[in-house]
Parts: structure tokens; C-alpha cells; sequence
């Protein structure tokens, strides 16, 4: 698959320019707003379940672009990017094109927590993207800038205040119509960059900013509320300008994983792996950030920034005393500049360079372009479905930094599913549901829809109730065939690849348990095994395998007939062996959330009006948020689990109710007159 690839990225830069300038159409299924990572995992998902797609975008050449750190992955964020590639999205085959240095973080702990990670070549990546979009068949990419929404009165048969049809290009008296739109519009969304005390509109340097009449729309026509947050980039650094032998040195793995299950080996050779380094702030870097404050507006501002990867300004005023990490990373195999990880500032240039040289490596550092600040508008996530589709509003999608999240992976997850949604939206299909038992992916949509965020939003392994079941290494298993048989995103290719995995896996297992021994028979055959020697009774291989200094490799070689044509899932199987314990007990509990899950709210319900106890409170936040399931209603902060009792007794009422339709008016009335008299009282 690598070597085609390059066949195909040779000859296709060329055709980019010459394929965004044609816009003959006028009608298409989708239309896809931006093109970052939510908005090329958007366009291309939505052109796989069939949906004739528009991306547009304001340059062909940034679609892709790696606009922040060059990196893939981390702790939870690497369960989505493995999430997102078992559904055929791209993220993942990109990383395994562009990578230079591959990573697993946490090896420490469990696999379920494990953080495949990879620092990209940022040319490479973006090339790598260009191309996957640029062959995706009823997929058309032309750059352009979207001054506002076409708003029309909505389908009464459906629920929504409003309609959206399509856009009308900024510059231009040219609409272009669609049954589904997607907004991806990343930090563009009446974006402010921010460099000491200067500020410009943009949603990133070099790049023109946002309409206004974007904003206008989602604020002011639609009734969407819209809050503020901030992030921001560190500087870039001359790479021959830093003396890398007093940082530490940290080489990549020695066998790359990569990220696509569709990919046994990465481009980039073990050998050919670029290292990174790590290094420490002085309290010199403290002394220049307190000393600048005056002259950094974006630092003081009230505005919410990220907590999980603030500017060094926040974490020297959080963290007073503390010496914090600083990884100096590479951009790209012949790029001359190191991204410095964990400085991430928006003071003047000139103190920006001060701050820099206050760290030993760093000395003599030159900046090739300073860091700076966004801040942006962002639509509150709780006014969403499931499906990512703005409740109030027909035909209309937001995924991404819009939706108060940040990174590039929880980006990517949001674009694919938003994608998906609209696609089927707008050929007629119904919406796919994803929970949060299931995939990282719905943890993320659940968090954002149910709970909303008052803070970028950032995916951690914790997030995951079931987390010992959703890891890295089963996200085919848990979503290829989901994605083929009942969404559509997802290649015959990939489904017979997943299917062959699922059988031989499940082969190896029942041959695992088919080998049984007594302790005393299995230390003769593995010396090594730890087992007690007071233990009675036999153990299966199976058994065997969740010791751990026994590997699959060593039973293949003891019972080679059994097991040795299974090595290729080696790993696989002792994770399997390690939690399937576990992950027996938490199916039954998953069981249970489905079946909570799977209950409807109405989309018309009148929680101010309805015949159950429940407090002011409630009835406010559930006509607010107005969750789609039981489920999502249970997570709200302010519901008390009283009130889902309450709630859960309506609903479970009214449906025998509907479902008993032949019963006279009188008696329907004598029981629902009786179920609001022995109702519970409001907690």
C-alpha cells in the first residue's frame, strides 16, 4: 500500500490547483466548510457513504496543514486516531506516510491506556492529504470563502426552527445549494490573532481571517448561542541556532506501530527515525514572563484557554517556582526548524527571543516566526444531536474547534462522524448513532452534546467509563463492521481485511482454550511461567497466556501445530488474554447502559408541562440541552439520578401508552390522571 501511495503522490500536485478552480455545479449533496482535519475527515466521509461533496476552502495548499504541533497521537488521543482510521478515515494512514518518529506512551501501564503517538513531516502530511482528497471519487475542492448560510423556512415533517439549503461565497452573488452542510471553521470563526499587544483578525498567521457574516448567521439568524475561547502556538526555531547536547535525547521506538490497521510497517524506518529532545525551564523564564505581563494582552484577557496545553505565560502564573517541560521536536525530515513543545506564548517578538535564551539549549536560539495568540468564536456543543447537527436548525453541521474541542485528533473524530451524518442526512438515510460504550469517539460526541464545555475540550483515557474494552488494539474489531454494515463509510476492502482478523483471532482463542495442562505439566514445558506449584487443577493456554512473562511466541514454540499460524496476531491475543476477565464483567454493564441508552426522549417533549416530578431546576436544563436518549439526560450536570427516575417512568409510560392506541379516551385519561397523582415528589 506504501509504494502505490507514492506512485500516486508523485504525479498529483499538479492537478490541485487545476481541480479547485472548476465549480461547474451548483447543487451538491454536502458541503464541507473548511479544510482542516475536522473538514477533509468531514468531506471524504461524507463522499464514502455517496454523498456528491464540496469542500470548500479559502487555499488549496493548507488543506491538510499540520497548523499547530507537528505530531499525531497521545494518551486518548491515539485511541481516536485509531478509531478514526478503523472507519476508513485518513488521519491514520496520513501519520504512517509522514511519521519520523513513532512512540508508545504509557508502556508502563495497561495496554488499554497506551498512547501510540508520532512527530509528522508537515510537507509530507499535507501532500498525503491533498492526494486522498483529490482521487475521492464525487468529491470537488475549490477554494473560496463563505460569506453566510442560506436560511429558509424548515421541513415541517421534521424538527427545527430553521433550514439551511446551502452558502453563498463571499465576494460573490454566487449560491451554491446542498441538502447537509459542515462547518469545520477551526479558529476562523471571527478569529483575533494576538502577538504582545497587536492584534489582527485571522484563525491562523499568513492565512486571510473569516466572513463576519458567518458569525452573523450562526449568532443572530439561527439564534445559536456562541462563546470565546483562546489558544496559541509557540515560536518556530532555527534548528542549527540550538545546541541539541544539552538537551536530552529521546529516540523513537525500535519497531514503529502504526497507526492504520491496514498498514503492517510505517514509511519511515526504524533507523531512519528522527529523535527529539527534552529540556527544562530556568527561573530566568519565569523572571521575563512576569516582567512582559504588562505588555501581553492575550495573556490577560478573561477568555477561557486551554488547561491541558496552556501558553508558558499560564503555567508560570499557575505554577509559580516549578521548572516545566520543554520537548524540542522536528517539523520534517529536511526542514531546519524545531518546534519547541511546551512554549507556547504571545509576548513581542523581542521577549519572546529573550525568554527562549534563558533555557540552556537554547542559548543562542534564533526564531524564524514568533509565536502568537487566537482567540475565536465557538458554538456552545450542548444545541448539537448526537449526529453533530445543530438541534434547531435543518441541514446543518459543526465539527471540531467550533464545537469547543481542541487538537487535531478529537478534530479529525468530530469531521468523520459529522461527515458521515450529513452524508446519509442528505441522501435520506437515518442518522447513525454512535455511543460512548462502544468507541472513544462516542465518549467525545456524548461529553460535548450532553455536557457541553465551559474549557477546550480534550480527550483523555479516563474520559472512557469502559476503557479496559475500547483500546488501540481492537478499534477494527469494535468498528470496521459497524462501519460497513450499518453506516456505509467504509471500504470492502478494509470490511474483508477486518473480517479475516476477526476469525483468525477468534480461531487462536478457541485454540488457546483447547490446550489444557496441569501446573506441573506447564512448568515443565515453560521453565519461566511463574505458576504456583500449590495450585490444583488444569489451566488452559488461555490461562496461561495472562502471566506476564509468558508471550505468545514462547506457547507457539512449545505447541507450534497449535498456535504458530497465528503469530501474526501475537500482541493481540495477550492483550486479549491480559482483559478479557475484565472486559466479561463490563459487558454485562454495558448491556445495561444500552438498553438505557437506546430510550428515546421526544425531539417535541414539553419538559415545562410534563406530568412528572420533577424540580425547576431539571425541567430547566433538560428544555435547555434537551438530550436525545435517557442516557445523555443521566450525564447533565444538575439532574439528579431522582429525576431520571421520574423522567424514565414518563417515558416508559407514554410508549405503553402509544403502543395501546385501541384503548377509549376515558381510560387513557384515568391512567395518566393517576400516574401524575402518585408521582414522586421533586427532589
Amino acid at each position: 500500500m506504501l509504494t502505490r501511495r507514492l506512485r500516486r503522490l508523485q504525479s498529483f500536485l499538479s492537478p490541485v490547483s487545476r481541480r479547485a478552480s472548476r465549480l461547474a455545479r451548483t447543487q451538491y449533496d454536502v458541503i464541507v466548510v473548511g479544510g482542516g482535519h475536522a473538514g477533509t475527515e468531514a468531506a471524504a466521509a461524507a463522499a464514502r457513504v455517496g454523498a456528491e461533496t464540496l469542500l470548500i476552502t479559502q487555499k488549496t495548499q493548507t488543506i491538510g496543514a499540520l497548523s499547530c504541533n507537528p505530531s499525531m497521537g497521545g494518551v486518548g488521543k491515539g485511541h481516536l486516531v485509531r478509531e478514526v482510521d478503523a472507519l476508513d478515515g485518513l488521519c491514520g494512514r496520513a501519520a504512517d506516510w509522514a511519521g519520523i518518529h513513532f512512540s508508545v506512551l504509557n508502556r508502563r501501564k495497561g495496554p488499554a491506556v497506551w498512547g501510540p503517538r508520532a512527530q509528522l513531516d508537515r510537507q509530507r502530511y499535507r501532500e498525503f492529504i491533498q492526494s486522498e482528497l483529490l482521487s475521492t471519487p464525487r468529491l470537488t475542492v475549490v477554494e473560496g470563502s463563505v460569506e453566510e448560510l442560506l436560511v429558509e423556512e424548515p421541513d415541517p415533517e421534521r424538527p427545527g426552527r430553521h433550514r439551511v439549503t446551502g452558502i453563498r461565497l463571499a465576494n460573490s452573488d454566487r449560491q451554491i445549494s446542498a441538502g447537509a452542510v459542515v462547518l469545520t471553521t477551526g479558529t476562523f470563526l471571527s478569529g483575533s490573532l494576538f502577538v504582545g499587544q497587536t492584534s489582527s483578525p485571522g484563525g491562523r498567521i499568513g492565512d486571510a481571517p473569516s466572513s463576519a457574516g458567518l458569525s452573523h448567521t450562526l449568532r443572530d439568524r439561527l439564534g445559536l448561542r456562541t462563546g470565546r475561547l483562546r489558544t496559541g502556538t509557540p515560536p518556530r526555531i532555527v534548528k542549527e541556532s540550538v545546541d541539541l547536547s544539552l538537551a536530552q535525547l529521546h529516540p523513537g521506538d525500535s519497531r514503529p506501530s502504526p497507526f492504520s490497521f491496514l498498514n503492517t510497517h510505517t514509511r519511515c524506518k526504524p533507523e531512519e527515525q528522527l529523535p527529539c529532545y527534552l529540556t527544562l525551564t530556568t527561573p530566568g523564564v519565569e523572571r521575563v514572563v512576569r516582567e512582559s505581563l504588562h505588555l501581553n494582552c492575550h495573556i490577560q484577557q478573561d477568555t477561557k484557554g486551554p488547561r491541558y496545553c496552556p501558553s508558558i505565560e499560564s503555567r508560570v502564573l499557575r505554577f509559580p517556582g516549578r521548572q516545566h517541560q520543554v520537548w524540542l521536536e522536528p517539523e520534517g525530515v529536511t526542514s531546519d526548524l524545531l518546534y519547541p513543545q511546551g512554549l507556547s506564548m504571545t509576548m513581542p517578538p523581542e521577549i519572546q527571543l529573550r525568554l527562549i535564551r534563558e533555557i540552556p539549549p537554547l542559548r543562542r536560539a534564533e526564531i524564524r516566526t514568533p509565536g502568537y495568540g487566537v482567540q475565536y468564536d465557538f458554538v456552545c456543543p450542548t444545541q448539537l444531536s448526537p449526529a453533530l447537527q445543530v438541534k434547531s436548525t435543518q441541514g446543518l453541521f459543526l465539527a471540531g474547534q467550533i464545537n469547543g474541542t481542541t487538537g487535531y485528533e478529537e478534530a479529525a473524530a468530530q469531521g468523520l462522524w459529522a461527515g458521515i451524518n450529513a452524508g446519509r442526512s442528505a441522501l435520506s438515510m437515518p442518522v447513525a448513532a454512535l455511543s460512548r460504550t462502544e468507541s472513544y469517539i462516542g465518549v467525545l460526541i456524548d461529553d460535548l452534546v450532553s455536557r457541553g464545555v465551559t474549557e477546550p475540550y480534550r480527550m483523555f483515557t479516563s474520559r472512557a467509563e469502559f476503557r479496559t474494552s475500547l483500546r488501540p488494539d481492537n478499534a477494527d474489531l469494535r468498528l470496521t463492521l459497524k462501519g460497513f454494515e450499518e453506516v456505509g463509510c467504509v471500504s470492502s476492502l478494509r470490511y474483508k481485511e477486518a473480517i479475516r482478523v476477526r476469525d483468525a483471532i477468534q480461531e487462536a482463542i478457541a485454540a488457546l482454550q483447547s490446550v489444557s495442562l496441569s501446573s506441573a505439566n506447564w512448568k515443565k514445558k515453560l521453565p519461566a511461567c511463574n505458576i504456583s506449584d500449590g495450585r490444583s487443577g488444569c489451566l488452559t493456554a488461555m490461562d496461561v497466556l495472562l502471566y506476564s512473562d509468558i508471550s505468545f511466541d514462547m506457547l507457539a514454540s512449545v505447541f507450534p501445530e497449535c498456535f504458530s499460524s497465528y503469530s501474526e496476531f501475537s500482541q493481540r491475543l495477550k492483550i486479549e488474554a491480559v482483559y478479557r476477565p475484565h472486559c466479561d464483567k463490563q459487558r454485562k454493564e454495558i448491556e445495561r447502559i444500552q438498553r438505557e441508552e437506546s430510550m428515546a426522549l421526544p425531539d417535541d417533549i414539553d419538559y415545562w408541562s410534563l406530568p412528572a416530578s420533577l424540580s425547576q431546576e431539571a425541567r430547566e436544563i433538560l428544555d435547555r440541552v434537551r438530550p436525545s436518549t435517557l442516557g445523555a439526560a443521566t450525564r447533565l450536570e444538575g439532574i439528579t439520578p431522582a429525576a431520571v427516575v421520574n423522567l424514565f417512568n414518563y417515558v416508559n409510560f407514554k410508549e405503553k401508552n402509544d403502543a395501546r392506541t385501541q384503548k377509549p379516551n376515558e381510560k387513557l385519561e384515568r391512567e395518566e390522571d393517576l400516574f401524575a397523582r402518585n408521582a414522586p415528589l421533586p427532589h
